[in-house]
């Protein structure tokens, strides 16, 4: 069985404090976009796992999809042993949330594949184990994420009328470092609430608390908004801690010219 796990943008991000437990509780809108890995799930004399596409840094033992299974092995020990394929197209390290929708659809397939009877609130537990962007993939649709970002709210927003544009210039951002950079505050607008507003209105007040700390590091980072905005852009932003920076257009609008080394996908045009 072949699903395609899709990845994500963050429409602002608030860093509100740090937590007892090391943990941040946040405050972003999670918005799903239709640019996929592929991830397909056999049954197997033995467990195997492996991957093709973009090359990740890690030991193919380490991959979340491995994590995500032997969790649901460690509760469902009449699993059967699978073999697992991965191609990636999402680039890691993006701000996309590539490898935490790999996980989470891991959960899901395995979940429907052998009829576990998993029921999507206990899903999206399993998921929190993965990683704090993880639950928003268990539902896949726009939601406001509190919390770690696991406190999910469904949101009613359709951004299908913009031409959405992400670029990536290939720069992995490190999550810790980028949270380094961040003084948490509870002030300010919230993304949330700003939902409310026209998309127009959206420039100067549904921010990435992360931005300035990752363009001052990469500001090749800051200098892709920038070109989004000078090509006419509504709203433009980082996704995530980043790399990956997104803007939205009129569908009229020309899409700007970007280095062939870039990694540029237009959605909804």
């Amino acid at each position: 069985m072949v699903v395609f796990p899709n990845c994500k943008i963050n429409l602002g991000l608030k860093v509100l404090r740090k937590r007892a437990d090391g943990y941040h509780d946040l405050s972003t809108v999670f918005y799903p976009l239709p640019f996929y890995d592929s991830l397909e799930i056999v049954q197997s004399p033995v467990f195997s796992f492996t991957q093709t596409g973009h090359q990740l840094s890690i030991p193919d033992g380490e991959n979340i999809c491995v994590k995500a299974w032997q969790l649901l092995k460690k509760d469902f020990p009449s699993l059967p042993e699978v073999a697992m394929h991965l191609h990636k197209t999402i680039p890691a390290g993006a701000g996309l949330g590539g490898g935490s929708a790999d996980g989470a659809f891991v959960l899901k397939l395995a979940n429907r594949k052998f009829r576990l009877g998993i029921p999507e609130a206990e899903l999206t537990g399993y998921a929190l184990q993965l990683g704090s962007d993880c639950p928003f993939f268990i539902i896949n649709r726009p939601a406001i994420g509190n919390g770690r970002g696991e406190i999910l709210e469904p949101v009613a927003l359709d951004l299908s009328q913009y031409q959405l544009l992400i670029v990536n210039p290939g720069i992995h951002v490190h999550t810790g470092q980028a949270f380094s950079f961040v003084r948490p505050s509870a002030t300010g607008p919230d993304p949330a609430s700003i939902m409310d507003i026209p998309v127009t209105e959206w420039k100067n007040v549904l921010l990435n608390d992360f931005e300035p700390g990752v363009f001052s590091l990469h500001p090749e980072i800051g200098k892709i908004r920038d070109r989004l905005y000078e090509a006419g852009a509504i709203y433009a932003a980082m996704s995530g801690t980043g790399s990956t920076v997104f803007g939205l257009f009129e569908k009229t609008t020309p899409t700007p010219s970007f280095p062939v080394h870039y990694l540029v996908r237009s959605f909804y045009d």
